[in-house]
């Protein structure tokens, strides 16, 4: 192995892994860390979906440091820290923190920050998030029901979460090339700041500083820093050159999809296929919490939708989200739904369905974990930063598309299942 990457929820880790892949290395995505016997031969990058996003700060550390020391110990050359392109955390991490104890665990002096990832409209600049036109704290993201981002700045954000001194690396450096960001690398050490972010606006410059990053031991950010460092150790003569992708081939069977997500983008996605005719079934978290709605009940109203993909949705706007979580309490009110979806996904694979579309980071590893998948082969890409995956070791072979909640264009839906035939 030569690239071990460690990434804070399942979207996001399917979302590097298609951009390691497309990148010419040969890719497998666990979910969870790797069991001790885990086959690493024939691997060329190997990512870890962990569940720690949202957790107690101190449970994230543990759980990345567990994951380190496997990818470690299999010989990865370098490691990434990925999380969402959003810079999803609050002001105690766990960005911060695992970034540190990582760092202090590789003996790494300096580690970058880029959560830029230009082709999905996350772009930094003077140190700043951007999605789209917006200011990250401008974006739908401040009204994030877990981690609401207010704050764009990615270097006061960091500040507030680790010890280290923060620097920035701008924009015009960055189009000066590998040569100039490296200098700055060095005067950042040489200044005592072992954390820089890293303005990026365009994927060559993100190649740029992936190449810039090849001695670091550690890289941070969303899936997009990886898009330069593969040709780091294909200059070293240590990777073959990018023959393509491989050929995906899903289990045939029936399909379904759940949606958890209460992004702008979900909504916009839910909204567009009950227009066109889509088949759907809205779950409240209440009503879960009521008793009066079962996943019992959802599977047999998806079994009886026999010539459709038909979707099952808790996907609300702020105001409702907020209502929900005030009656609930915040992770309970997200929980509830978490685990409905998942309850509904092993039932459902009972009866023989095998083609799964799930939106939302937090109930896209509920519905993995229910299924029991422990490792996904990347397919092909749907929309940027979301491709199909085929689960690998299962006698029971499953298709899935994890969606970030924050991805895909308005009719991802149905642009899937185009992708998929």
């Amino acid at each position: 192995m030569l690239l071990g990457a460690i990434a804070d929820d399942l979207t996001g880790a399917t979302d590097l892994a298609l951009t390691l892949a497309r990148e010419g290395m040969r890719t497998v995505q666990t979910v969870g860390v790797p069991p001790v016997d885990f086959d690493f031969a024939g691997i060329d990058a190997v990512v870890v979906a962990l569940k720690s996003r949202t957790i107690p700060a101190a449970d994230a550390v543990a759980l990345s440091r567990e994951a380190l020391v496997c990818l470690a110990g299999a010989g990865a050359r370098q490691i990434i820290f990925k999380y969402c392109s959003t810079f999803d955390s609050t002001p105690a991490g766990n960005i911060g923190p695992v970034t540190e104890a990582l760092m202090d665990d590789l003996g790494a002096d300096l580690a970058i920050v880029c959560p830029a990832f230009p082709t999905n409209g996350r772009t930094v600049y003077r140190g700043h998030l951007f999605v789209g036109d917006q200011l990250l704290s401008e974006s739908p993201m401040k009204d994030h029901p877990l981690t609401p981002m207010t704050d764009s700045s990615l270097v006061r954000l960091m500040q507030a979460q680790t010890r280290s001194s923060v620097g920035l690396v701008t924009r015009e450096v960055v189009a000066k090339g590998p040569a100039a960001v490296r200098d700055s690398f060095a005067k950042a050490r040489s200044g005592g700041q072992r954390v820089v972010v890293v303005d990026a606006i365009t994927d060559d410059d993100l190649r740029v500083i992936g190449e810039a990053a090849a001695d670091l031991k550690l890289v941070t950010g969303g899936s997009g820093i990886a898009i330069g460092l593969p040709e780091n150790f294909r200059r070293a003569g240590l990777l073959g050159e990018n023959t393509g992708a491989r050929r995906f081939e899903a289990p045939t069977g029936r399909a379904v999809m759940l949606a958890g997500s209460c992004s702008a983008a979900t909504r916009g996605q839910i909204e567009a296929a009950i227009a066109a005719g889509t088949p759907s079934f809205r779950i409240d978290p209440l009503a879960i919490a009521e008793g009066s709605v079962s996943p019992r009940a959802v599977v047999d109203w998806v079994a009886a939708s026999a010539d459709t993909v038909p979707l099952v949705y808790s996907s609300a706007d702020p105001e409702a989200v907020r209502a929900a979580q005030a009656r609930l309490g915040r992770e309970r009110a997200g929980e509830l739904v978490e685990h409905f979806l998942a309850d509904v996904a092993a039932a459902l694979r009972e009866r023989g369905y095998s083609r799964f579309l799930v939106a939302g980071g937090e109930t896209s590893g509920a519905v993995v974990g229910a299924l029991g998948v422990s490792a996904l082969l990347i397919g092909p890409e749907i929309d940027p930063g979301v491709p199909w995956t085929h689960s690998l070791g299962d006698d029971r072979p499953v298709a899935l598309a994890l969606k970030s909640g924050n991805f895909g264009g308005v009719d991802f839906f149905s642009k899937a299942w185009r992708v998929l035939a």
